[in-house]
């Protein structure tokens, strides 16, 4: 009788709001599979030391404060290296480079989610992941290689066909990934599926969209390309160096490390490296002009007359300013003044991207996106930063910097009909005369 009871009393009925929540998840075709994906996701196992067994030598006798800093600063000077090469050789290549940086964010990002979530047995889910980067990416290099190679375009007829039906295809290509998701919908995992295509989506939004607005930039000339990095890459070497030597303040709980002392010293840096970077950059034609397509020789130029934005012009000095330095004017390009809130975002605004990440990784329980980089991690901890000042680039460029192209406009205008042409040469004349730029005389020449 006692040990009835004791049963009764350790194994007691489930109370009955639990059998009805149960009973209502098994009609939405959710089953045990889909509760345990409530609960809060594991984190992936921790990855070994990934520092190469030389350097490991060489810095056994340091303490692991000085070997990181070692570690970290060779691989960082490696990194710039790198970075001299892949500008030497051209826009060309940078853009092939975008393209792989912008494929190994996205393994590193799906990868998390693929061991995080447990997706081993998902249909079709790393199929399907890389399907949808292949079709973001068909829409993104088409809608550029159409706005920049147009004439390209316009010569060669299977080209031509592609551009005029682009939009088509790429919403018919995304279309059949959505029907390939919807038919791989197992009603064991139905949840899961759809936890994982919204990463799929969410991760392609934040990779893709943002690498494609980099390339964007490079074809507004190779400084918008390099500075905005470059600044981004100071501020994120001076911060730490401020913040090893003298940081004593904690400035964010998503990244315990940072200091405000790296903070502030990292932005009074990065705006001096601004100014001093474009000044040197400035007055060089390859650096400034923009990258474009010629035709006759079926490569890529940077020859152009700068413009008003890269030659030096003087400006006079605040008169507050004056008595400390004793100048009354300053040559300088007008592209530092611009600089000048390219590094302050860098500085100001960029390590958000850089705490979103950290704030990422936090949520799953992992250090670094991937060990890709001794001592630095992934390659996406390396492009946190790096995205969201692209975007902030682009948008600036467009309301400040970008006006009507006239070589574009050209372009399309030869490719209309000739009837078109007359039509648009007719009411360009008519303005002109409106204008008093064309006088009537002139016309009956």
């Amino acid at each position: 009788m006692s040990e009835l009871r004791q049963r009764v009393v350790h194994e007691p009925d489930a109370p009955p709001e639990d059998k009805e929540s149960e009973s209502e998840a098994k009609l939405d075709g959710e089953t045990a599979s889909d509760s345990e994906s409530r609960a809060e996701p594991a984190p992936p196992p921790a990855s070994a030391d990934d520092t190469p067994e030389v350097l490991n030598r060489a810095l056994s006798n340091l303490s692991s404060r000085w070997k990181n800093w070692w570690v970290r600063g060779i691989l960082t000077l490696a990194m710039i290296a790198f970075f001299f090469i892949i500008i030497y050789l051209g826009p060309m290549v940078l853009m092939i480079i975008v393209m792989c940086v912008q494929i190994k964010c996205f393994h590193e990002i799906i990868t998390i989610g693929y061991n995080v979530y447990h997706s081993y047995d998902l249909p079709w889910f790393r199929t399907l992941s890389w399907y949808f980067l292949l079709c973001v990416n068909y829409f993104f290099y088409g809608e550029t290689v159409t706005d920049y190679f147009f004439t390209l375009v316009q010569r060669e007829e299977p080209l031509r066909i592609l551009s005029k039906y682009h939009r088509f295809i790429s919403f018919t290509l995304y279309l059949t990934g959505f029907c390939m998701f919807v038919l791989s919908l197992v009603k064991k995992h139905y949840r899961l599926q759809f936890y994982m295509f919204g990463w799929t989506h969410v991760t392609l939004l934040i990779v893709v969209t943002q690498s494609h607005l980099v390339i964007h930039n490079l074809f507004e000339g190779m400084i918008w390309f390099i500075v905005p990095i470059s600044c981004v890459i100071c501020n994120d070497i001076m911060a730490y160096m401020f913040g090893f030597f003298f940081g004593r303040t904690p400035l964010i709980k998503l990244s315990p490390k940072k200091t405000w002392e790296g903070f502030i010293g990292g932005f009074f840096a990065t705006v001096v490296f601004g100014l001093l970077l474009s000044y040197v950059m400035s007055g060089y034609r390859c650096f400034v002009c923009p990258v474009e397509y010629n035709n006759d020789t079926n490569s890529f130029t940077v020859d152009c007359e700068p413009s008003d934005l890269f030659r030096l012009q003087e400006y006079n000095i605040p008169g507050v300013i004056q008595s400390v330095i004793g100048w009354k004017t300053v040559r300088m390009y007008p592209f530092q003044i611009h600089s000048v809130a390219l590094s302050t975002f860098a500085s100001l605004i960029g390590p958000f991207g850089g705490f979103f990440a950290s704030g990422f990784k936090r949520a799953f329980k992992i250090k670094d996106f991937a060990n890709t980089i001794p001592g630095h991690g992934g390659i996406m901890d390396r492009f946190d930063c790096q995205y969201l000042m692209a975007t902030f680039v682009n948008v600036y460029i467009a309301s400040f910097i970008r006006g009507p192209n006239p070589s574009k406009l050209i372009q399309q205008f030869l490719t209309l009909r000739p009837d078109q042409q007359l039509h648009i040469f007719n009411t360009l004349r008519s303005h002109l005369i409106d204008k008093g730029m064309l006088t009537a005389a002139t016309e009956d020449e």
